[in-house]
């Protein structure tokens, strides 16, 4: 009974440990882009919702950057059907223009460590030294540690959305944004402790 009695404190006491280490990362999550005086030289946004396409977009329209890239593209997609999932308040001239000018869609990544991959080539390409990075809230402290392993050199602007279901915001509300926002956690601190050599380089 008291080596059960034993492993139950042992258990609760991990649990307590990992709990404490996931409010801290839940409430240390962006809450706001990060404001810079002068625009990169590029946006980078990464698939996983159409929120984050359309705000990459309307930054691009709006000269945050000369180009973008979407990474992370089912190898079905096209430009095309991206700007037709914009809302209304995003579809504008400005916009359209910037889609036919200056997006490319990258097609290799199918992780956060393929987006960082991905990127990295795409800025040494275009001889891009600053990049404002979009995603989710929740996703974002992950994919800032992948891409600054993978860009060491390369200035990095926060620019994080909030999906209406984000297990950023609402993580305590249902067991289903509650599961993504634990199944990122330790995604994170998976990466971290892997390090940089995650990349595989």
């Amino acid at each position: 009974m008291r080596r059960v009695a034993r492993l139950l404190w042992f258990l609760l006491i991990l649990f307590l440990l990992w709990f404490g280490g996931f409010l801290a990362f839940m409430v240390n999550l962006p809450d706001a882009p990060e404001v810079r005086s002068d625009d990169s030289d590029a946006i980078v946004v990464l698939t996983g919702g159409s929120q984050r396409v359309a705000e990459a977009i309307r930054l691009l329209a709006a000269g945050e950057g000369e180009r973008l890239l979407v990474t992370g593209v089912h190898q079905d997609v096209r430009l095309a059907e991206l700007a037709a999932l914009l809302p209304a308040d995003i579809a504008t001239d400005e916009a359209a223009a910037a889609i036919d000018c200056c997006i490319d869609l990258g097609y290799e990544a199918d992780d956060t460590a393929g987006n960082a991959r991905e990127t990295a080539a795409w800025m040494r390409d275009h001889d891009f030294t600053s990049l404002r990075l979009v995603t989710a809230d929740y996703h974002m402290p992950r994919s800032l540690f992948l891409f600054r392993c993978a860009m060491p050199d390369v200035t990095i602007v926060a620019h994080p959305v909030f999906p209406s279901a984000a297990a950023g915001r609402g993580w305590f509300e249902n067991a289903d944004t509650f599961g993504i926002a634990a199944g990122e956690y330790v995604k994170y601190w998976t990466t971290r402790l892997l390090g940089c050599g995650v990349l595989g380089r």
